[in-house]
């Protein structure tokens, strides 16, 4: 019996739900661990944002294959016949509700918006780690603390498995019983709206601070801050845009988990209970995303940063009190 023969015997619970999300958050953990190892024996945090990106990917893609691997491997010891099943097919399932070997549409779309904004994120910070010379003020007080750059490794494994929730739950349930439900429904298209203008708005904020940064080095201006673009309409675009698509991702997937065949399909009794659960796995996606942005890592830290060096001039004063700091003003 293989290593990942026992891993999934191991992991096959009755749960559909279970059976998806215990392996996929174990493989947060391994990336993230296996990532620390050499980080903390270098006092480097070079790779921290692209091993984040990277676990994101893996988790997601296990999560949709899960289910085949499980097949394939009870059909190599003889459980259910001979003949393996087929892998599912990604361009047929972009237009199937779910078959034997496809996908729903919305797993594999909403795998792929995980898949775009991790690619697009981590090869961005990665750029930008390494014209910084490879370091990254957040780690100042921690890369030579081994412990306590052992938590910000497993605090990122937290988050990845925290934001994926809703994907992971939408990719346990069966694709043969999403079938029954319509093709597109209101969910959806809020969802993906939602998703695709918020990962715009965060890539477009990067590539002008970017551009800005780059020109600056340049000597082509002199200013001190960022203050045109989307940074005239808010303080953080990025952040905001980050937030706004995982509310997306949120939404679609919510509006599947929520019903009485996305119920069914993860092994919940229904009812009230299920329901607030439901929403609860997709709702903790976008606010934890949310509250790390504008409480711990992400807004507190830069504005901080930027209070210090300029609060006393007065142009910085009036870029912030005309500019909204999160939700863009129109």
């Amino acid at each position: 019996m293989t290593l990942l023969t026992s891993l999934l015997h191991a992991t096959n619970y009755s749960s559909p739900f279970l059976r998806t999300l215990v392996p996929s958050i174990g493989l947060a953990y391994t990336i993230q661990a296996a990532a620390a190892v050499p980080s903390i024996f270098f006092q480097t945090e070079r790779y921290y944002d692209l091993s984040g990106s990277l676990t994101y990917i893996s988790c997601t893609a296990l999560s949709l294959y899960l289910p085949t691997l499980r097949a394939r491997a009870a059909a190599s010891f003889g459980f259910v016949g001979i003949t393996k099943p087929a892998w599912p097919s990604l361009l047929a399932s972009l237009t199937s509700k779910g078959a034997v070997n496809a996908w729903n549409w919305r797993q594999v779309l909403l795998s792929a918006a995980v898949t775009i904004w991790a690619a697009r994120l981590g090869t961005f910070l990665f750029s930008r780690i390494t014209s910084d010379n490879g370091t990254d003020s957040r780690f100042e007080n921690i890369r030579s603390s081994p412990p306590k750059f052992l938590g910000a490794f497993f605090a990122q494994a937290t988050w990845v498995s925290l934001c994926l929730l809703p994907v992971l739950a939408l990719n346990s349930i069966p694709a043969t019983t999403l079938s029954v439900l319509p093709f597109l429904t209101l969910t959806d298209i809020i969802g993906m709206a939602l998703y695709i203008g918020g990962l715009s708005f965060e890539a477009i904020a990067d590539a002008q601070k970017s551009k800005w940064m780059e020109e600056k080095k340049q000597k082509k201006h002199s200013e001190e801050f960022l203050t045109h673009g989307l940074w005239s309409k808010s303080r953080h675009p990025n952040y905001f845009g980050e937030s706004t698509l995982w509310t997306g991702i949120a939404t679609m997937a919510g509006g599947v988990l929520l019903s009485n065949v996305g119920q069914a399909g993860m092994g919940f009794a229904g009812g009230l209970s299920g329901k607030i659960g439901a929403l609860a796995m997709a709702g903790v996606s976008p606010a934890f995303v949310t509250f790390l942005l504008l409480k711990v890592s992400g807004v507190p830290l830069s504005e901080t940063k930027y209070d210090k060096r300029y609060g006393n001039r007065e142009d910085y004063q009036q870029w912030k009190k005309n500019t909204p700091m999160f939700i863009p003003k129109l």
